[in-house]
Protein backbone atom coordinates (compact mmCIF):
# COMPACT_ATOMS: atom_id res chain seq x y z
CA UNK A 1 0.00 0.00 0.00
CA UNK A 2 1.17 3.34 -1.07
CA UNK A 3 0.02 4.94 2.61
CA UNK A 4 -1.82 4.76 5.68
CA UNK A 5 -4.61 7.72 5.55
CA UNK A 6 -5.62 8.38 9.12
CA UNK A 7 -9.02 9.89 8.96
CA UNK A 8 -9.58 11.77 12.79
CA UNK A 9 -12.39 10.91 14.89
CA UNK A 10 -13.60 14.81 14.85
CA UNK A 11 -14.73 14.38 10.62
CA UNK A 12 -16.94 10.96 11.60
CA UNK A 13 -19.96 10.59 10.83
CA UNK A 14 -20.63 12.30 7.09
CA UNK A 15 -16.98 13.32 6.33
CA UNK A 16 -15.31 10.66 7.32
CA UNK A 17 -17.62 8.02 5.10
CA UNK A 18 -17.63 10.80 2.32
CA UNK A 19 -13.55 10.27 2.24
CA UNK A 20 -13.31 6.83 2.99
CA UNK A 21 -15.36 6.92 -0.30
CA UNK A 22 -13.18 9.14 -2.21
CA UNK A 23 -9.71 6.83 -1.45
CA UNK A 24 -11.30 4.06 -3.43
CA UNK A 25 -8.50 2.81 -5.73
CA UNK A 26 -5.88 5.01 -4.25
CA UNK A 27 -3.75 1.87 -2.83
CA UNK A 28 -4.89 3.32 0.66
CA UNK A 29 -5.04 1.72 4.49
CA UNK A 30 -7.85 3.48 6.29
CA UNK A 31 -7.31 4.42 10.08
CA UNK A 32 -9.97 5.85 12.00
CA UNK A 33 -9.71 8.10 15.10
CA UNK A 34 -11.81 7.55 18.48
CA UNK A 35 -13.28 10.60 18.26
CA UNK A 36 -16.25 11.37 20.39
CA UNK A 37 -16.37 7.77 22.01
CA UNK A 38 -12.29 7.93 23.12
CA UNK A 39 -13.00 11.68 24.66
CA UNK A 40 -15.87 10.70 26.54
CA UNK A 41 -13.07 7.76 28.14
CA UNK A 42 -10.71 10.65 28.68
CA UNK A 43 -13.16 12.34 30.26
CA UNK A 44 -14.29 10.05 32.47
CA UNK A 45 -10.82 8.98 33.62
CA UNK A 46 -9.80 12.71 34.07
CA UNK A 47 -12.36 12.27 37.19
CA UNK A 48 -12.17 8.88 38.07
CA UNK A 49 -8.83 7.90 37.33
CA UNK A 50 -8.91 4.60 35.64
CA UNK A 51 -5.73 2.42 35.44
CA UNK A 52 -3.63 3.60 32.04
CA UNK A 53 -3.93 0.03 30.48
CA UNK A 54 -7.86 -0.11 30.38
CA UNK A 55 -8.16 3.87 29.26
CA UNK A 56 -5.29 3.08 26.63
CA UNK A 57 -6.85 -0.12 25.07
CA UNK A 58 -10.48 1.33 25.22
CA UNK A 59 -9.80 4.23 23.39
CA UNK A 60 -8.33 2.04 20.77
CA UNK A 61 -11.52 -0.37 20.65
CA UNK A 62 -13.18 3.49 20.09
CA UNK A 63 -11.06 3.39 17.10
CA UNK A 64 -12.70 -0.09 15.79
CA UNK A 65 -16.42 1.05 16.39
CA UNK A 66 -16.08 3.88 14.23
CA UNK A 67 -14.14 1.75 11.78
CA UNK A 68 -16.84 -0.50 11.67
CA UNK A 69 -19.60 2.19 11.53
CA UNK A 70 -17.75 3.98 8.30
CA UNK A 71 -16.72 0.56 6.46
CA UNK A 72 -20.79 -0.09 7.08
CA UNK A 73 -21.47 2.83 4.56
CA UNK A 74 -18.46 2.32 2.35
CA UNK A 75 -19.07 -0.14 -0.40
CA UNK A 76 -15.70 -0.23 -1.99
CA UNK A 77 -14.04 -0.38 1.96
CA UNK A 78 -13.64 -3.55 4.05
CA UNK A 79 -12.76 -4.36 7.26
CA UNK A 80 -9.17 -5.72 8.12
CA UNK A 81 -7.60 -7.09 10.91
CA UNK A 82 -4.06 -7.79 10.23
CA UNK A 83 -1.43 -6.00 7.69
CA UNK A 84 -1.51 -9.20 5.58
CA UNK A 85 -5.50 -8.95 5.22
CA UNK A 86 -4.74 -5.37 4.45
CA UNK A 87 -2.62 -5.77 2.01
CA UNK A 88 -4.69 -9.01 0.04
CA UNK A 89 -8.02 -6.43 0.17
CA UNK A 90 -6.10 -3.97 -1.63
CA UNK A 91 -5.08 -6.14 -3.94
CA UNK A 92 -8.53 -6.83 -5.08
CA UNK A 93 -8.66 -2.80 -5.77
CA UNK A 94 -10.96 -2.77 -2.26
CA UNK A 95 -9.76 0.07 0.56
CA UNK A 96 -9.24 -1.55 3.71
CA UNK A 97 -10.26 0.37 6.88
CA UNK A 98 -7.90 -1.38 9.64
CA UNK A 99 -9.79 -2.49 12.86
CA UNK A 100 -6.73 -2.31 14.98
CA UNK A 101 -7.00 -3.46 18.79
CA UNK A 102 -6.57 -7.36 18.44
CA UNK A 103 -3.07 -6.03 16.15
CA UNK A 104 -2.21 -3.83 18.76
CA UNK A 105 -2.79 -6.00 21.72
CA UNK A 106 -0.06 -8.84 20.17
CA UNK A 107 2.62 -6.10 18.96
CA UNK A 108 2.21 -4.24 22.28
CA UNK A 109 4.22 -1.19 20.39
CA UNK A 110 3.52 1.82 23.32
CA UNK A 111 3.47 2.52 26.68
CA UNK A 112 -0.18 2.62 27.60
CA UNK A 113 -0.82 6.34 27.60
CA UNK A 114 -3.12 9.39 26.45
CA UNK A 115 -0.17 10.65 24.86
CA UNK A 116 -0.80 7.66 22.52
CA UNK A 117 -3.69 8.65 19.90
CA UNK A 118 -4.70 6.78 16.01
CA UNK A 119 -1.87 9.44 14.78
CA UNK A 120 0.79 7.71 16.50
CA UNK A 121 -0.75 4.11 15.81
CA UNK A 122 -1.45 4.92 12.28
CA UNK A 123 2.58 6.06 12.16
CA UNK A 124 3.69 2.87 13.83
CA UNK A 125 1.57 0.94 10.96
CA UNK A 126 2.74 3.38 8.51
CA UNK A 127 6.20 2.43 9.18
CA UNK A 128 5.77 -1.15 9.01
CA UNK A 129 4.06 -0.84 5.85
CA UNK A 130 7.36 1.68 4.70
CA UNK A 131 3.90 3.66 3.40
CA UNK A 132 3.55 7.29 3.31
CA UNK A 133 1.47 9.05 6.11
CA UNK A 134 -1.73 11.15 6.09
CA UNK A 135 -3.13 12.56 9.56
CA UNK A 136 -6.32 13.89 7.88
CA UNK A 137 -8.38 16.29 10.38
CA UNK A 138 -10.78 19.13 10.90
CA UNK A 139 -8.45 22.01 10.34
CA UNK A 140 -5.96 22.98 7.86
CA UNK A 141 -2.69 21.71 9.85
CA UNK A 142 -0.31 22.52 12.02
CA UNK A 143 -1.01 26.07 13.98
CA UNK A 144 1.15 27.76 15.99
CA UNK A 145 -1.21 27.82 19.04
CA UNK A 146 -5.55 26.93 18.84
CA UNK A 147 -6.50 28.14 15.82
CA UNK A 148 -9.14 30.00 16.94
CA UNK A 149 -7.25 32.23 19.46
CA UNK A 150 -5.80 35.74 18.37
CA UNK A 151 -2.57 35.59 16.43
CA UNK A 152 -2.72 32.09 15.42
CA UNK A 153 0.11 31.25 13.00
CA UNK A 154 -0.49 28.71 10.03
CA UNK A 155 2.58 26.10 9.70
CA UNK A 156 3.17 24.71 6.06
CA UNK A 157 6.38 22.70 6.95
CA UNK A 158 7.73 21.88 10.43
CA UNK A 159 10.31 19.89 12.09
CA UNK A 160 9.83 17.15 13.87
CA UNK A 161 12.16 18.23 16.93
CA UNK A 162 10.81 21.84 16.99
CA UNK A 163 7.35 20.09 16.86
CA UNK A 164 8.35 18.62 20.42
CA UNK A 165 8.49 21.42 22.25
CA UNK A 166 4.44 22.80 21.61
CA UNK A 167 2.65 21.59 24.52
CA UNK A 168 -0.71 20.96 22.36
CA UNK A 169 -1.45 20.99 18.19
CA UNK A 170 -3.57 18.74 16.14
CA UNK A 171 -1.79 15.61 16.46
CA UNK A 172 -1.00 13.79 19.18
CA UNK A 173 2.45 13.99 21.57
CA UNK A 174 4.16 10.74 20.89
CA UNK A 175 3.98 11.19 16.75
CA UNK A 176 7.02 13.82 16.91
CA UNK A 177 9.04 11.57 18.28
CA UNK A 178 7.74 8.44 16.29
CA UNK A 179 8.65 10.81 13.20
CA UNK A 180 12.27 11.09 14.74
CA UNK A 181 12.75 7.54 15.40
CA UNK A 182 11.31 5.95 11.84
CA UNK A 183 12.96 8.68 9.95
CA UNK A 184 10.25 9.38 8.02
CA UNK A 185 7.50 12.64 7.09
CA UNK A 186 3.45 13.05 7.39
CA UNK A 187 1.08 14.93 6.08
CA UNK A 188 -1.62 17.16 8.05
CA UNK A 189 -4.56 18.18 6.22
CA UNK A 190 -8.10 19.26 6.18
CA UNK A 191 -10.40 16.07 5.81
CA UNK A 192 -13.42 17.99 4.97
CA UNK A 193 -12.14 19.23 1.51
CA UNK A 194 -11.21 15.25 0.01
CA UNK A 195 -10.30 17.07 -3.24
CA UNK A 196 -7.01 18.24 -0.62
CA UNK A 197 -6.54 14.71 0.73
CA UNK A 198 -6.41 13.38 -2.61
CA UNK A 199 -4.25 15.53 -4.31
CA UNK A 200 -1.40 14.88 -1.76
CA UNK A 201 -1.99 11.09 -2.74
CA UNK A 202 -2.27 11.18 -6.58
CA UNK A 203 1.03 11.69 -8.45
CA UNK A 204 -1.32 12.52 -11.19
CA UNK A 205 -2.78 15.58 -8.98
CA UNK A 206 -0.37 18.51 -9.03
CA UNK A 207 -2.84 21.11 -7.71
CA UNK A 208 -0.82 22.02 -4.12
CA UNK A 209 -2.87 25.81 -3.99
CA UNK A 210 -4.03 24.85 -0.21
CA UNK A 211 -3.19 24.85 3.46
CA UNK A 212 -1.37 21.65 4.30
CA UNK A 213 1.58 21.13 7.08
CA UNK A 214 4.12 18.91 6.36
CA UNK A 215 6.27 17.28 9.65
CA UNK A 216 9.62 15.89 8.66
CA UNK A 217 11.05 13.73 10.50
CA UNK A 218 13.66 12.33 8.54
Amino acid sequence: MKQVVKIGGSLFPENAIELAKKLKNTNSLIILGGGEFANLIRKYDSNLTFSSEVTHYTAIDCMDIIAKLVNDKVESARLVYSIDEAQKVSDKNLTPIFVVSDFLKKEDPFECSWDVTSDSIAAYISHLLNANLLIVTNVNGIYTREPSEEGSKFIDKIDAKKLLTFEESSIDLMLPSLLIEFGTNCYVVNGMYPERVLSLIDDNINDYNFDYTLITGD
